[in-house]
This record gives C-alpha cells, sequence and structure tokens, in this order.
C-alpha cells in the first residue's frame, strides 16, 4: 500500500505511485481573534484555543518527470481528501486539506535509460 493517497471526495482516493523521501507531520493550533499577551504585571498569554490542524511537509527526491506529473496533478485542486499515517491518532486517517506553494527545483536531469529526473519536489498540505 502506498503511503499516500489523494482524491476531491473520500470515495476517489488514489494511490500516489512514488513514496515521499520525506514526511514531516506537524500540529497547529488555531487561537481566537480575542487571544493576545494581557498587559498585567505578569504579561500573562492568553491562547485561547479555538481549533487544532494537522501541517503534513512532503518531499519527493529524484522523481522522473512522469511521475512529478503525476504528484502536482493529484494535488492540484483546491481542496483535497488525504489517506496517510497519522502519528497522534496511530493509525491511517483520511482528512481534507490545502496545498500550499509548490516548488519543484530541477537540474534537467536526463539520465540515460532513467529519462528525466526533477532534483526534488516539495510542498506543505495543511488540513481545513
Amino acid at each position: 500500500m502506498a503511503m499516500l493517497a489523494v482524491g476531491t471526495s473520500r470515495g476517489s482516493l488514489k494511490e500516489i505511485s512514488l513514496d515521499p523521501s520525506a514526511m514531516s507531520w506537524g500540529l497547529q493550533d488555531i487561537s481566537s481573534a480575542d487571544a493576545g499577551r494581557v498587559h498585567d504585571g505578569e504579561n500573562r498569554m492568553y491562547k485561547e484555543r479555538t481549533s487544532q490542524k494537522r501541517k503534513i511537509a512532503l518531499t519527493w527526491a529524484y522523481p522522473t518527470a512522469e511521475q512529478t506529473s503525476e504528484i502536482l496533478k493529484a494535488f492540484n485542486p483546491e481542496y483535497i481528501y488525504v489517506r496517510y499515517f497519522d502519528p497522534m491518532e496511530n493509525e491511517l486517517q483520511v482528512r481534507q486539506f490545502y496545498v500550499g506553494d509548490r516548488s519543484a527545483p530541477f537540474k534537467h536531469y536526463r539520465i540515460p535509460k532513467l529519462g528525466t529526473r526533477m532534483e526534488t519536489l516539495s510542498f506543505d498540505i495543511i488540513e481545513r
């Protein structure tokens, strides 16, 4: 089973053929607009967390041009559902995400019998 499956609905998930070479899981606290520091004698901070959202940084090393295209197309819709292993839940999860800016620095490698390769492909997905 592939590490990631992506689709525009829970029922349309398709596995990404190339597993990421690096995945970094994060949890972001979302605070209310009223959160902030109170200027009393102790300068207390009131966080007022309203929710938490996952953020996953994804990187693929030396994907082929075809793999790069497949990945970029899968993550191109405004909102996507992703099946991935969530360390906090200790199980596979399907959650809705949006995608941050995508970056694919490359030197146009033409490797005989291996085709064109990108140096890396990386971006973050943030839970909606």
